[in-house]
């Protein structure tokens, strides 16, 4: 049995990396977890071990916005609310900016935008209309390359820079009476699955030269893994804790290299204001023209 304030989890992406972690420490802790994947029976070890009260696992391919109504209303149906929203369903696609394929960008996007604005959607309104009290944590999967792209991710880059936008305006518009907190996390080099599941799009012919960034970025492959020494199951423990408080952080960089890569953009902004802030001095209307 489960305590009466075990906190319900919707998870996208949950069948591998960090939705798989977070799925799992989540029922470890005693809380409860709907989670969500195109493969369900690539749960089927979980769905061994908890019973539906505790681990409702539904297919869900986050591309198809019928598919996230109805996987809502059933996690409703089944536990009545949802706390908390882990929205993390993702893929990448490794290429040049200038090469990346029309029908690769329009997948990322599709998924990692259009998909997450959609579970974006259904969330604060099962928050605001569907819990008693009303309230409930989003946690919106960022991303360090916002922070600073790597070559050879700048459409991947650019998806997640555009969630993180449109999460911007879900918590400038509202209203703080529904009790609805928003984090953005913005991990680096976490040992995932990912590095065996990107997929690497062919060579723009302009970037031939091996010297290139994107070029050196695409030679960590195979093997990219070992640059990445983040515990997946650590973040999940994080993510534990910030669920926990009452005044959570709208950003949360994770990882050394995530840190570094704030604090770099901190700094060139505001040294850009520094430098260049005199050229707004002059830019208005004169009076009598306004």
């Amino acid at each position: 049995m489960t305590s009466s304030d075990s906190k319900v989890w919707f998870v996208t992406g949950a069948s591998s990396g960090f939705g798989r972690a977070v799925t799992e420490f989540m029922l470890q802790k005693g809380d409860n977890v709907v989670a969500t994947l195109r493969k369900p029976a690539m749960l089927d070890d979980l769905a061994k071990l908890y019973s539906n009260n505790r681990l409702l696992i539904l297919p869900l391919d986050v591309t198809i916005p019928s598919d996230i109504t109805a996987a809502f209303l059933k996690a409703r149906e089944t536990f009545g609310r949802i706390d908390v929203v882990f929205n993390n369903a993702g893929l990448c696609v490794i290429s040049e900016a200038e090469g990346m394929p029309d029908n690769d960008a329009k997948r990322l996007f599709d998924t990692m935008f259009w998909g997450a604005a959609n579970v974006t959607k259904e969330a604060v309104t099962t928050f605001r209309d569907f819990n008693q009290p009303p309230g409930g944590r989003l946690l919106q999967m960022s991303s360090r390359t916002v922070l600073r792209v790597i070559p050879g991710a700048a459409h991947y880059a650019a998806a997640k820079a555009a969630l993180e936008s449109l999460s911007e305006g879900y918590a400038a518009e509202m209203d703080p009476a529904w009790n609805i907190k928003i984090t953005l996390t913005q991990p680096a080099r976490f040992r995932t699955a990912a590095p065996w599941s990107n997929v690497l799009a062919p060579i723009h012919p302009a970037y031939s030269d091996p010297n290139l960034p994107s070029r050196q970025y695409r030679s960590i492959y195979p093997g990219a893994e070992r640059f990445s020494d983040g515990d997946i199951y650590k973040f999940a423990l994080q993510m534990y804790k910030l669920v926990q408080l009452d005044d959570p952080p709208f950003y949360l960089p994770m990882h050394r290299t995530a840190l570094e890569a704030a604090k770099t953009k901190g700094q060139m902004l505001i040294q850009a204001v520094e430098d260049y802030g005199s050229w707004s001095d002059d830019v208005y209307l004169d009076e009598e023209n306004s």
